[in-house]
């Protein structure tokens, strides 16, 4: 019994193992974890270029469109409210601006996704044989982005306004921010989910499909049904939540450092 039983425990681990890593099974240790992470130079390059743009961005944004539609936003909505949909509408506007960077995010879930499709290929040539279709998406990408950034900057300004009455949102606390940032991320993720789900199955066809965005949406509605606009958002919450949590509150608290010191 004792032979069989170990018998069996090492036929479980080398079934997991298989499993786990697939055609890295063989490879050492080092390699076989560093399989657990495809794509993760563009990733890092993406959220770090992205973080920077966004977070870097929308207070010259903000501070921009305050000046020229300050007073017809606290006429229209009041005081408050104005203000913070100006932060909001800022954020949305950085947002967009996004998809510049979308090559990166491409190659990031064709690497993770499809990576046969990048085997064998250097940056430098998937850039000049594949071009514009690195873009792919783009118009769906913008449209995520748009009312996912608006949630985020709006759900932080909003919990920062009518929730701790902060009239300067610089001076907010490492937890006030921290508590705007879980309003603004979990509004932002949810809001962005359907979009999302379209945005990830355009970048995620060949580099050669035709199928466009509207035949995806189509075929999906047709044979998921309209909750397939929302797969995968209870774990997105979950893995992405704390991520775009952490890093929104320390780009607040510092930005409102800076604020203080050179104000």
């Amino acid at each position: 019994n004792v032979s069989v039983s170990g018998q069996s425990l090492t036929a479980t681990a080398a079934n997991l193992n298989q499993i786990i890593f697939k055609d890295k099974a063989g490879q050492p240790i080092i390699r076989r974890y560093a399989s657990l992470f495809p794509g993760l130079g563009y990733g890092a390059g993406y959220k770090i270029l992205q973080r920077v743009y966004k977070f870097g961005g929308q207070p010259i944004v903000r501070d921009a469109m305050t000046k020229s539609f300050g007073d017809s936003f606290a006429n229209t909505f009041g005081e408050k409210k104005g203000k913070a949909l100006l932060y909001a509408f800022a954020g949305s506007l950085m947002g967009i601006g996004e998809i510049v960077l979308l090559p990166l995010d491409v190659l990031k879930i064709k690497a993770q996704t499809n990576p046969e499709s990048l085997k064998g290929r250097g940056v430098m040539e998937i850039f000049r044989t594949e071009g514009m279709g690195l873009y792919r998406g783009a118009g769906w990408t913008a449209g995520r982005n748009a009312p996912g950034s608006f949630a985020l900057f709006g759900g932080s300004s909003f919990t920062k306004e009518f929730v701790f009455g902060l009239e300067n949102y610089g001076d907010a606390t490492f937890l006030q921010d921290a508590l705007a940032s879980v309003a603004g991320a979990t509004a932002s993720i949810t809001v962005a989910a359907p979009l999302d789900v379209i945005k990830t199955r355009v970048q995620n066809r060949p580099f050669d499909s035709p199928e466009s965005g509207v035949t995806i949406l189509r075929n999906l509605v047709r044979n998921e049904g309209m909750g397939a606009f929302f797969k995968g958002l209870t774990p997105k919450l979950l893995v992405v939540g704390p991520k775009l949590i952490f890093s929104f509150t320390v780009a607040q608290q510092m930005m409102g450092f800076f604020e203080r010191r050179i104000g």
